[in-house]
């Protein structure tokens, strides 16, 4: 099992190259790289890997100083979020643009903090240019300066081994009893995730012990329960609106992050006195970008006993928020009473059935087969599209290859047709189903060297 992600937030100011360096460093193109300042609205994430080392890269919106004081909200916010939930920081300055007021405040700032910071110099592209345009930058008083061009790549693998060196020493791997089930509790402050994990290791016949130095900021219990074992990943909350500012929310959310690298399936849990927020359908957003498994669980339904109004309400409001998982199992519980709190291990078990599931290749081709034979494809470029084949590439979750004449031909309503015939025709009715269309001229030009 591996460790905890550590995390490496990019804060700065706007325009000074954050999302460029971002997609440099995680090869990608998924940070919005525009010159308008503040185009980055949202923060955006990916894991990187350098050397056989890896962390989560999280690129923010940019500090803000317009507004006269230059210490107002984003800058404080953006800088003490990222010393609070980061591992490591990347302050971003731009050789071009000069020092501003901005970067002496927020160095300043990020002086109290205890945590690890490299002080990055962007928009140098060679080492004619440092010189000039570096000295300036020394009256920060900080040591050592990183040379970069997010741009051009100048200085890039320095800063790249300079800040592996950073990163927190890698736990040695657990030694989990085999196909232990990682099953990660995720949410909100105050819905119940640590009295849940408490409710369910306090069961009778359930045998607890702790896992200690795996986590950070959460709690991992090793569980055995009827013949499986579990391991639960107890994260720490998502901060609440009204707790804290907008882009320390933002940040909180990390550390639900590193568990879901570290899981099988999240179980998500709602509040059904609060209903389903922003933060809960992000979350749950997060939990399919990394192809997990997926159990919500809506906790303090005692609260709502006595409504039958508001409990269909809060089971309406849920479908409507997050259409995207209508495989995921749903269920009512009470951490507090003990109410439905039982059905949990065994969805559990079904769920981490199907989502470990392999399938034998002729089955699989005999099940497309009878899909094309009741709804033919339809005609692209003149063309009848046609599949020859389909194999499993992986589990967790079960991922499937078709190969077509033309994989840009088929359309979003008849993937998702072939999605639910898999679904259905699979039993994989409870998890994430990734089907990928391939070309299979292409596989024929690849395998000839072309």
């Amino acid at each position: 099992m591996s460790s905890p992600a550590a995390i490496v937030a990019l804060i700065g100011r706007p325009n000074v190259g954050k999302s460029t360096l971002f997609n440099r460093m995680t090869r990608s193109r998924k940070a919005i790289v525009d010159p308008t300042p503040g185009v980055t609205r949202d923060r955006h994430y990916d894991r990187v890997e350098w050397k056989e080392r890896s962390f989560i890269l999280v690129d923010t919106g940019g500090i803000d100083e317009r507004g006269g004081d230059v210490m107002a909200g984003s800058i404080r916010s953006q800088a003490l979020a990222a010393a609070e939930e980061a591992d490591v920081i990347l302050l971003l300055l731009d050789a071009k643009q000069g020092l501003v007021p901005a970067d002496y405040e927020v160095v300043e700032l990020l002086r109290r903090v205890q945590k690890k910071i490299l002080y990055v110099v962007n928009k140098i592209d060679g080492p004619e240019q440092e010189q000039e345009l570096l000295l300036p930058f020394y009256e920060l008083g900080v040591e050592p300066l990183w040379v970069v061009s997010a741009e051009h790549n100048y200085g890039f693998a320095t800063l790249m081994d300079g800040l592996v060196e950073q990163l927190p020493a890698e736990a040695a791997p657990l030694h989990l009893p085999d196909q232990t089930v990682r099953v990660a509790f995720l949410g909100r402050p105050n819905v119940g995730k640590s009295s849940m994990i408490n409710r369910i290791i306090g069961a009778e016949r359930m045998v607890v012990s702790p896992v200690s130095g795996t986590t950070r900021d959460s709690v991992d219990t090793l569980l055995s329960h009827k013949d499986r074992h579990y391991l639960l990943i107890d994260t720490a909350g998502i901060r609440r609106k009204g707790k804290t500012t907008e882009k320390l929310e933002k940040f909180s959310i990390l550390k639900a992050l590193s568990a879901l690298e570290r899981c099988d399936i999240a179980v998500v849990m709602l509040d059904a006195e609060e209903g389903l927020t922003e933060q809960d359908t992000k979350i749950i957003g997060y939990t399919q970008e990394q192809g997990r498994a997926l159990i919500l669980l809506v906790n303090k339904w005692d609260l709502v006993a006595d409504d039958r109004k508001r409990q269909q309400q809060i089971l309406e409001e849920i479908g409507r928020a997050v259409p995207f998982v209508g495989f995921a199992p749903l269920l009512t519980v009470s951490a507090l009473s003990g109410y439905g709190f039982k059905r949990l291990f065994p969805v559990i078990g079904a769920v981490y059935r199907q989502f470990t599931a392999t399938f034998p290749t002729a089955a699989l081709n005999r099940l497309l087969t009878d899909a094309v034979a009741h709804h033919s494809p339809p005609i692209y470029k003149n063309k009848r599209l046609k599949f020859y084949y389909t194999t499993q590439l992986s589990s967790r979750p079960p991922t499937f290859v078709v190969m077509s004449n033309s994989s840009k031909g088929v359309h979003f309503s008849y993937q998702r047709y072939l999605v639910n015939r898999y679904r259905e025709g699979l039993g994989l009715d409870r998890v994430p189903l990734r089907l990928i269309f391939k070309d299979k001229a292409q596989q024929r030009d690849r395998r000839r060297g072309r």
